[in-house]
């Protein structure tokens, strides 16, 4: 059952093709595990389209009318089909990347282009390409029974569990939960004890470990957006 899913903000955009391209990557995959949020997104676009046609502005619309109009489209007994678009690219081999969204999948092409860096004991972090530079788009893959270092985020980052679990201070996580921290968010992550969990990140700015052993780390730690 998915608990954390992108706010209704995020969806707009991501609906009227105006969020930015690392942050729409995290949605896309979020919503291959989501049926909820590909209908909202579905009755967004509706809506979307309805108002321009009738030249109606969304700075027009408060949100109890815009709270509105949403219930009267999932009034609609619409049904939803829901179709695996086949991803273009080679299979992933490496059997713990299995059944991931197509678009982490398409990124990642194939284990050989899949270069896992240590950061620290219980992290791993593999940078993806995907045309952009405005933020660093990464899996982040956690040790069985592992924690991250409490750090806290100089600027957004939006987090979406693809395999295992993990939790924090705020509660826990399976794979399809989608997490926005926001600038000075402070968290511990750390992994359940039955397999390694691995997350797709995106992060405007790099994290800052607040650990005294942490802070050694910080000056090295850079974003690679490609």
């Amino acid at each position: 059952m998915i608990k954390y899913h992108p706010n209704i903000n995020t969806l707009t955009e991501y609906a009227s093709g105006s969020l930015d391209t690392a942050a729409a990557i995290a949605v896309s995959a979020h919503m291959h595990f989501c049926h909820q949020c590909r209908k909202q997104t579905q009755d967004l676009q509706l809506l979307g389209g309805t108002m321009l046609d009738n030249n109606i502005a969304v700075a027009d619309i408060d949100s109890s009318v815009l709270h509105s109009l949403m219930q009267k489209i999932d009034a609609v007994d619409t049904k939803v089909e829901t179709k695996v678009q086949p991803a273009g690219h080679k299979q992933v081999t490496d059997a713990s990347l299995a059944g991931l969204p197509p678009v982490v999948a398409k990124m990642i092409g194939n284990r050989n282009k899949l270069k896992w860096m240590r950061l620290t004991k219980s992290l791993q972090i593999a940078p993806l390409t995907t045309g952009q530079s405005r933020a660093e788009v990464s899996l982040h893959k956690i040790s069985a029974g592992g924690k991250v270092m409490q750090h806290d985020h100089r600027g957004q980052e939006y987090t979406l569990v693809l395999k295992g679990s993990f939790s924090d201070e705020s509660g826990v996580y399976q794979p399809g939960d989608f997490l926005l921290k926001q600038p000075d968010d402070i968290h511990s992550p750390y992994a359940a004890a039955n397999r390694d969990c691995i997350c797709l990140t995106v992060v405007e700015a790099p994290i800052r470990f607040t650990s005294l052993l942490g802070k050694l780390l910080n000056p090295f730690l850079r974003l690679s957006p490609a």
